[in-house]
């Protein structure tokens, strides 16, 4: 069986397009997926992949034991996952995210320098956050 996997490289994941966000907001409700991505980015840039981090606090939101991570690994990406770009700092809180060369990522706000230098980057690849709400809605 295939596994899938949530990693880019060398791109930037920009703030969704329906973001009302003008700065990087911190997320505030303590235990949710946006305070859990952002708690562990936040001082710990380059640290980890995508992969990591989402299955990381997947598994941490389960209580899962060692034992029981290896097998919940495997079975978290034989499906598809949503990726980076649907996560909340993108499409909420103001942030963009970096994958560097090795896919391990970084999030910036969406009002500072280095934000506007990757959004503007053409040596990486320039991918938008998936929107909130459908076009028509």
């Amino acid at each position: 069986m295939t596994q899938h996997t949530t990693n880019y490289f060398n791109s930037f994941i920009q703030v969704s397009p329906d973001c009302t966000a003008v700065v990087g907001t911190v997320p505030t409700r303590a235990g949710t997926v946006a305070a859990m991505q952002y708690e562990r980015l936040v001082d710990a840039p380059y640290q980890v992949t995508s992969d990591q981090l989402l299955f990381g606090i997947h598994a941490d939101r389960r209580a899962l034991s060692g034992q029981e991570r290896d097998q919940a690994k495997q079975e978290f990406f034989l499906k598809g996952q949503p990726c980076m770009r649907a996560s909340p700092l993108v499409k909420t809180f103001g942030f963009g995210v970096h994958h560097d060369e090795n896919g391990r990522i970084a999030i910036y706000p969406v009002e500072g320098e280095q934000y506007a230098k990757f959004a503007s980057d053409n040596n990486l690849e320039i991918i938008k956050g998936m929107r909130s709400k459908r076009k028509g809605s």
